[in-house]
């Protein structure tokens, strides 16, 4: 199954879970000084270097460095990778409420990320769409 490819269904049913821990963004220039791959939850690369997202406990474990602490808010609807509006919907009312996001399509479901004190805020935004 590719996913729910209607907005109005994917706003309806769209349930905001709010994962926990602390999560951080970090740099490096290749996989090899990462000391243990599973403690990721995800990388991509870049032309400048790999941005790679893990739990803040585990960057200060392994001294890396990072600039912006988040909260992780899955969007707990199979949304299609092909589906039209569902990114601008949310992002638009995080904009509202003045909160910024950093955003993951994965193939199953989106991934917000948000500054830490905005948590709560965001929380009670994306619920209210479902509205």
């Amino acid at each position: 199954m590719s996913g729910e490819k209607d907005l109005a269904l994917l706003l309806q049913n769209m349930e905001p879970v709010l994962n926990s821990g602390d999560y951080v963004f970090c740099t490096v220039e290749n996989l090899n000084q990462i000391p243990n791959m599973e403690k990721l939850l995800f990388f991509f690369r870049e032309t400048e270097a790999m941005t790679i997202v893990l739990e803040k406990s585990v960057a200060d474990e392994w001294n890396f460095e990072y600039t912006y602490i988040s909260s992780w808010i899955t969007l707990n609807i199979h949304s299609s990778l092909e589906a039209v509006g569902l990114t601008a919907a949310f992002a638009n009312a995080l904009k509202q409420e003045n909160i910024s996001c950093n955003v993951v399509a994965a193939y199953f479901h989106d991934h917000i990320f948000v500054g830490k004190e905005d948590a709560g805020k965001a929380m009670e935004a994306l619920r209210k769409m479902a509205l």
